[in-house]
């Protein structure tokens, strides 16, 4: 099961004093689209099992000084998370057993064939996958009410807990559908604030001429069809939390208003003369580059930093490793529950494009394409017919160095369009090239 980046890939880690043995492990997998390292001795295979996050540990059983028992051993002891296959050249009914009690979950025997290999390898991360996607209850329970065992989300983790410990305002950055207001929630939900309102704003779907109503409320008269009071957004998470989501795209009139709100805390309900005190948090949330448009001077400087005392940034699904995994029993779990049908399983085919594929709408996209499998798909597994056009490309994709360069410039070219939706307008501009040019390169 293939991913794109370093840290997307399923790391192996084959230790052999044989250096043909590591060869032939290297030259099968790393084509595979995994991350392979190799080593000659156990002590070398510990310094990096203590310095990267290794999935699989294939490892010879007799070697020189420390033999693969006690790496074995030593794995299980430190490091549970980690699956572990035995390869030696000296089979016996002792070794494989002791191997199993030691914790070995898969033996073979050299020589082995490529296929040997790949299968057994594929084997081992299937079991891993099954392992790790029975854990999403206790992360969920343990993260914030958030599902994530990457090194970027426990980052996230991390800063919800200090964010929630203060009261002062937070930037929540990150590409659409990454699940900013989960994690403004979070901050919300876990600090003093709780038992108050959350209200959520969505700056760019309210009308310019209708916002500042919205969010400060409006006196009696104070425009046409004002025929009552009205409270604002603020007035109601008044001792809890706003959130303004898109807050990229608020005009710079709101920003205004914004700033008066940080600083002095207080509010001009619209046609009103007087101030109104409010003790209302807020936590804003961009899928732009505030610092970008600020430099533009599209967003404020003044309310730019004041507004950014705490930035938490949210990966995108392709940055965060085997989380889709994760992420992908949940919502398995949870829409077969609201529609009552048994839980449905991936081959392994439809499991690897899924695996492979961009996720340029990340984890709603992912989400919304786990509840329509579940209503679509006939049958217990869902195959790579059942999954849309687009991301039936990603099922076979191979890591090869003897390319041409119009193959490379060809899968490059689909990895950004599957990355912007299939927008060809948008493609060219990602690529440096013109629409005419990206046209012609598709049709050859």
């Amino acid at each position: 099961m293939r991913k794109k980046k370093l840290e997307n890939q399923f790391k192996i880690l084959a230790v052999d004093d044989s250096l043909d043995t590591l060869e032939v492990i290297q030259r099968n997998l790393t084509p595979e689209g995994y991350k392979v390292f190799t080593v000659s001795s156990v002590n070398e295979a510990v310094n990096i099992l203590e310095t990267d996050s290794i999935d699989l540990v294939i490892t010879d059983l007799k070697m020189p000084i420390v033999g693969g028992l006690d790496l074995i051993k030593h794995v299980r002891e430190n490091l549970r998370d980690v699956e572990i296959m035995m390869i030696t050249g000296y089979p016996s009914i002792e070794g494989a057993v002791e191997a199993v009690k030691s914790g070995a979950e898969e033996y073979i025997v050299k020589p082995f064939t490529d296929k040997e290999l790949l299968s057994a390898v594929q084997r081992m991360l299937e079991k891993l996958v099954r392992r790790r996607t029975t854990q999403s209850k206790n992360l969920l329970n343990n993260s914030c009410g958030i599902i994530g065992d990457s090194k970027g989300m426990q980052d996230v983790f991390k800063q919800i807990k200090k964010a929630a410990s203060t009261d002062v305002t937070i930037v929540i950055s990150g590409e659409s559908g990454t699940g900013k207001e989960i994690v403004a929630r979070a901050v919300h939900y876990n600090s003093d604030r709780s038992s108050a309102p959350f209200v959520p704003v969505n700056c760019n779907a309210i009308p310019n001429n209708l916002i500042e109503s919205e969010l400060f409320g409006h006196v009696k008269g104070a425009f046409t069809g004002a025929k009552g009071s009205r409270a604002g957004f603020f007035q109601v998470a008044d001792g809890g939390t706003i959130f303004l989501d898109e807050i990229g795209d608020a005009s710079q009139s709101l920003q205004g208003k914004l700033l008066r709100v940080i600083q002095n805390k207080e509010i001009y309900m619209v046609g009103s003369s007087r101030t109104r005190k409010v003790n209302t948090r807020i936590i804003a949330a961009t899928n732009k580059d505030l610092l970008s448009l600020m430099e533009k001077g599209i967003f404020r400087e003044d309310l730019y930093y004041r507004i950014n005392v705490i930035n938490i940034h949210l990966p995108a699904l392709r940055e965060r490793g085997n989380d889709i995994l994760l992420m992908i029993n949940h919502f398995l779990e949870k829409f077969s529950k609201e529609m009552d049908c048994p839980m449905l399983n991936f081959s392994d085919d439809a499991l690897r494009a899924i695996v492979n594929y961009q996720w340029p709408g990340n984890v709603r996209e992912l989400e919304n394409l786990i509840q329509r499998l579940v209503i679509i798909t006939d049958g217990d597994f869902i195959h790579v017919t059942d999954l849309p056009a687009l991301m039936k490309f990603y099922v076979n994709q191979k890591k090869d160095v003897n390319r041409t360069l119009a193959d490379v410039e060809i899968e490059h070219i689909r990895h950004v369009l599957a990355s912007v939706s299939g927008n060809k307008t948008k493609a060219a501009k990602v690529l440096g090239i013109d629409r005419k040019t990206l046209r012609e390169k598709l049709k050859k």
